[in-house]
């Protein structure tokens, strides 16, 4: 069976011993802090939230979810808190939730709607990141549902926080963005708008290859839903971004490794299972903004022309999806911009937030 092309798919070995089983290295390299080290706890405060690892003007707290079947569960929420005194507190805040084999580091993005007004939140999802834990197996859960619970707590420190009126913006990223609008779709009116930043909605090859891979994955995931699929990750994305392969940006290797934590046959099930969710049609009430690359380059050898494409998924097959989302929907293609596009280059960076301020002014807060 050849398994479909994944966003940042990685090279697996034999060995079954992937898990966390170490602790990770820093942002820009050393140990982290004991305090945000995976499956360490430490005394909190008593609002719950502690300095983060980008620094004095981030703060985390972790939210309980309870157990499955590999034990504790936690989601952990970033807030960007640059005057901790700052009052009044405002009246409308987005939570940012991330793509597969990531977390929260784009510091731009938090600053950005800080300056529109907003509390900027953002959620590294369980087994993601600052809430991965040793026992546990990277990024993975069956059902895209599962995730129900950590978007629930996350918001309800918001309300908590800013009071049980204010305006809520989604604003999700490639898987972040398909889990986003599958719980939008079944929450009407639990936030005022959606904002999807390269949202995986389909398939490279669009439908034709999920149909055709679809029974095998579902046998896989039946038998062997944690076994990893021998996807090969050349790492070019992560060449195209970070600074010692002539890119602008750093991050945590150990939360995002390159290759990729292994994609396994469970988790793909559910993936193709929001797919198939999206193509029927979503009824989602509230607006929508997509935002997409102008293209896509998806080759075997390296270019330069890498790093102002989506090289990780085809924005033709995502485009056609955006009819599918809800009733008011703007699709914008930024040029010369990379699959995360809040970690393009300066020009093509510049236009996706002003994209974003343009469509605010229309639609933003409800």
């Amino acid at each position: 069976m050849r398994t479909p092309d994944l966003p940042d798919t990685p090279a697996i070995d034999d060995t079954d011993d992937d898990r966390m089983t170490a602790v990770p290295e820093g942002p820009l390299g050393g140990s982290i802090p004991e305090a945000v080290a995976p499956g360490r706890t430490v005394p909190a405060p008593s609002d719950g939230w502690v300095e983060d690892v980008l620094g004095s003007d981030y703060r985390r707290r972790t939210l309980d979810l309870g157990q499955d079947d590999e034990g504790d569960v936690v989601a952990t929420l970033v807030r960007y808190a640059p005057r901790e005194n700052a009052w009044p507190r405002p009246a409308r805040a987005v939570l940012y939730v991330h793509g597969w084999s990531d977390y929260f580091f784009q510091t731009g993005l938090a600053e950005y709607w800080h300056d529109q007004g907003a509390a900027f939140y953002a959620l590294d999802l369980r087994k993601y990141g600052r809430s991965l834990r040793p026992h546990q197996t990277p990024g993975y859960v069956a059902n895209l549902d599962e995730y129900d619970p950590d978007i629930d707590a996350a918001l309800e420190v918001i309300h908590a926080e800013l009071g049980p009126h204010a305006s809520v913006i989604y604003m999700g990223h490639s898987t972040g963005g398909l889990t986003g609008v599958l719980w939008a779709d079944r929450h009407p009116g639990r936030v005022n708008a959606v904002v999807l930043n390269s949202p995986w909605l389909e398939m490279q090859g669009a439908s034709v290859v999920r149909t055709v891979s679809t029974p095998a994955i579902r046998q896989l995931a039946r038998f062997q839903p944690k076994a990893p699929l021998p996807n090969i990750d050349p790492g070019y994305y992560a060449r195209s971004l970070l600074v010692g392969a002539g890119g602008e940006w750093e991050w945590d290797l150990r939360w995002r490794p390159t290759p990729s934590f292994p994609v396994r046959g469970g988790w793909l099930n559910a993936i193709i299972d929001g797919h198939a969710r999206v193509a029927r049609g979503l009824t989602i009430p509230e607006p929508v903004l997509m935002l997409l690359s102008a293209r896509t380059i998806i080759s075997t050898r390296w270019s330069e022309a890498m790093r102002s494409a989506d090289i990780v998924l085809d924005v033709e097959a995502l485009a056609h999806r955006a009819p599918s989302l809800g009733q008011s929907v703007s699709l914008v293609r930024v040029p010369d911009g990379v699959h995360d596009l809040a970690l393009s280059a300066p020009v093509p960076r510049a236009r996706f937030y002003a994209e974003i301020s343009r469509w605010l002014a229309g639609y933003g807060w409800g």
